[in-house]
């Protein structure tokens, strides 16, 4: 018997997609009860008035927001960039030194936005 039916291609390639994305939803939502990773950061050593304590600062910001997203799952990884992006602009925003926000601003190339800390 020969059928003159033929599998859609488009049709295919949307069941791939929705099983893809239902992967990457199960896994985002089994990640979401876990506990909040996070990493002190001790800078009692700096002076961070100054341009090159507030750079200090930041590299151990930005290194401890890198360690606390790192993920071994590869489909959390791609979101370890985002994730660590995020978590250095929020202690920065928390801390509120106005170098630290000043060199955050020049080094992510967000330095037309108005500078908002203020101490």
């Amino acid at each position: 018997m020969n059928s003159n039916v033929k599998p859609d291609k488009r049709t295919s390639l949307g069941y791939v997609i929705a099983t893809l994305l239902g992967c990457v939803l199960v896994a985002s939502t089994t990640h979401a009860d876990e506990q909040v990773r996070s990493q002190s950061v001790s800078f009692a050593d700096l002076n961070v008035n100054t341009p090159a304590g507030a750079r200090v600062l930041y590299d151990r910001i930005h290194s401890a927001a890198e360690r606390v997203c790192a993920d071994s799952d590869p489909l959390q990884r791609l979101a370890a960039g985002s994730c660590a992006r995020k978590a250095e602009a929020q202690a920065i925003e928390k801390l509120n030194l106005p170098q630290l926000t000043a060199y955050y601003r020049v080094k992510t190339g967000k330095a037309t936005e108005p500078l908002t800390a203020t101490r």
